[in-house]
């Protein structure tokens, strides 16, 4: 199988050819292969997603079509010392997040020291007045994490972003390992591959591991979802068919007895744990946007009564926020007491003077991004964007500086994925998802690799013309 040669960092193949350790295996299974057979096999994997039902929508686009997510089936392999180190790294990036919200709406000893600025809070939509001197159940705010991390060499792991609001992309990661059993059941015959079938288990264990105080039997969960017009509504209903609980809208809910209750067959019967998947605006129209028709009248009354667990706990979405990502090295020893072992992208906050002049003056040859965006979207690349393009956005950057913050162009590592020429290595990144209840953090083997098919690209968002892979941990 041939493979176009690319100049940065490649996880399979090292600068003279050879196979890296990781990809030792595959690729014996790999050449003994049909390449007509593999072909097939490709569109057969674009077959089984379609039957399956895995599609997005996209917020504005035209047409309104649900699009299918392109899959690549050549797996991006990880092996099992390096997700060790990996892991370590999640581990206490997750937990200082969680000692940060606390503190943020507890005694904010942070600010106090002088570590992060009271600037970060006091204009930001995402801190919530609400959740002041409150303690969600067990002390655990952010009860599901997906860290966003790159690659830039052997050893060079960095967390490019942290998604503690609605962290999304678990499904397609369940269903893209679904998928390469079912078309290719010998490779995992003869590779040592660590599961993450059983990701919906566990989710469901380490949420009623949170449960309420008034809680009693068997904690009941269930998962709010916006309704079937949302992106990411694929997701909501395949995680509560796979928990085993009930998928919930706005509709279905009301407060009772100083409980949230869901209507039954038999009536109505009270919730525990809501994983929800609304945003924290339209959660409760008492409390916050009273025009949402998506939430639970009083559903924070109840919350701050110890009535319920919602899951992540609002007010969360501040974590995600990538100014206070820029902080996060800071935040990481504050709380832990020890140096970051996963490093942040170097990044330039333009509500600084000094950092907002350097970021003017070499827009062409940087990342700038929305402190609130998401998805790929208000953000420029310097290097693949136009004159025009880079001139719009430095009014844009000039007029609201801090709305924004800068980061070097990195070389992120490459894997391949299966062309009809043969092998060509594109970009990606990896978001592995994290489970957190009051006495463990459980980081499953692998995550979303998430890649950018275009040539080139380096937006892997599939919102932005990206696609997905399988992500292997090996068993070593």
């Amino acid at each position: 199988m041939s493979i176009t040669p690319d100049p940065k960092f490649d996880e399979m193949r090292q600068a003279d050819g050879s196979i890296r350790p990781a990809y030792r295996d595959y690729v014996t299974w790999l050449d003994e292969q049909d390449q007509s057979l593999m072909r097939r096999k490709n569109g057969e994997a674009e077959s089984f997603f379609r039957r399956t039902g895995i599609t997005f929508n996209v917020y504005g686009d035209e047409d309104g079509e649900e699009r299918l997510i392109p899959f690549d089936m050549v797996p991006r392999i990880i092996t099992g010392s390096e997700w060790r180190r990996l892991s370590r790294g999640i581990e206490q990036r997750v937990r200082a997040l969680n000692a940060f919200m606390h503190d943020l709406y507890h005694r904010q000893e942070i600010i106090r020291s002088g570590r992060v600025p009271q600037r970060l809070f006091s204009n930001n939509v995402a801190w919530l007045p609400e959740m002041v001197g409150f303690t969600p159940p067990g002390g655990v705010y952010t009860h599901i994490v997906g860290i966003d991390l790159v690659r830039t060499g052997p050893n060079d792991f960095m967390v490019l972003e942290d998604n503690a609001r609605t962290p999304s992309g678990v499904s397609y990661m369940l269903e893209n390992r679904e998928t390469m059993m079912a078309m290719f059941p010998e490779l995992f015959s003869r590779i040592p591959v660590q599961p993450v079938s059983d990701y919906p288990a566990r989710l469901a264990k380490s949420l009623a591991a949170c449960a309420p105080a008034k809680t009693t039997g068997k904690p009941v969960v269930a998962v709010l979802t916006p309704g079937i017009y949302n992106s990411a509504y694929f997701e909501h209903a395949f995680l509560a068919d796979q928990m085993g609980a009930e998928l919930v809208e706005g509709g279905d809910l009301r407060v009772v007895d100083g409980r949230v209750q869901m209507r039954t067959t038999a009536g109505y019967q009270p919730i525990d744990v809501l994983y929800r998947r609304v945003d924290d605006e339209f959660l409760d129209p008492l409390t916050f946007n009273p025009t949402s028709m998506l939430g639970v009248p009083g559903i924070m009354d109840v919350y701050r009564s110890g009535g319920i667990t919602i899951a992540n706990a609002p007010g969360t979405g501040i974590a995600d926020d990538k100014a206070i990502y820029s902080f996060m090295p800071e935040i990481v020893e504050f709380y832990t007491g020890e140096k970051p072992l996963l490093p942040n992208v170097p990044t330039w906050r333009c509500a600084e003077a000094d950092s907002l002049a350097y970021v003017l003056d070499n827009l062409a040859e940087l990342v700038v991004k929305e402190v609130h965006g998401s998805g790929g979207y208000g953000m420029l690349i310097g290097p693949t964007s136009s004159k025009k393009e880079i001139a719009a956005f430095r009014d844009k950057l000039v007029a609201k500086p801090d709305n924004y913050i800068a980061q070097p162009t990195l070389a992120l590592s490459t894997v391949p994925i299966f062309t009809q020429a043969g092998l060509a290595p594109r970009h990606v990144d990896l978001r592995p998802f994290v489970l957190v209840s009051p006495d463990r953090v459980d980081i499953t083997p692998g995550g979303l690799t998430r890649v950018a098919l275009k040539k080139g690209s380096l937006v892997v968002n599939s919102s932005q013309g990206g696609g997905t892979k399988d992500s292997w941990v090996l068993d070593d």
